[in-house]
């Protein structure tokens, strides 16, 4: 009897500091500040970093994933890890070059790998010489953000 007792009034104690905890959380219908100024705020948005290679050329005038002819004079990039149409930053961690493109194919699955660049890219980041390049890849999301084609 005394151990449902003591039960009990634990279980009350617990319960009542539990309502005081709620006490100093606002109610649900308050709509949280919205920011002072209208300038961009970036999402978190998921960031890698891995190994980047280019395209062989056997894979020129075939379709990717996304139905696209692939060319390697244009910018597209293959990937496994990031959901295809996702536009991406890509820096070259050697010199800091970067690029910005959408992901349009997926890789062999047993491709190790992050990304698989079109040549076009992968000389625009300089490292075709080196065929394999550590990078940096930002995830910007399924629509180019704004600030970036302005920029």
């Amino acid at each position: 009897m005394k151990k449902i007792l003591f039960l009990l009034a634990l279980f009350g104690a617990a319960h009542q500091a539990r309502g005081q905890q709620n006490l100093h959380a606002p109610p649900p219908s308050v709509k949280p500040a919205k920011p002072a100024s209208k300038r961009h705020v970036e999402e978190n948005l998921p960031t890698h970093y891995g190994t980047a290679s280019f395209y062989a050329n056997k894979f020129e005038g075939r379709k990717t994933a996304t139905g696209e002819i692939f060319s390697q004079n244009k910018l597209s990039a293959a990937s496994n890890i990031i959901p295809l149409n996702n536009w991406v930053r890509i820096t070259n961690l050697k010199n800091k070059k970067w690029i910005v493109l959408r992901i349009n194919d997926r890789m062999h699955p047993r491709n190790p790998r992050l990304i698989d660049l079109s040549r076009s890219a992968a000389h625009r980041l300089h490292y075709i010489g080196l065929g394999l390049v550590r990078v940096k890849v930002e995830i910007l999301g399924k629509r180019l953000p704004a600030h970036i084609i302005k920029g």
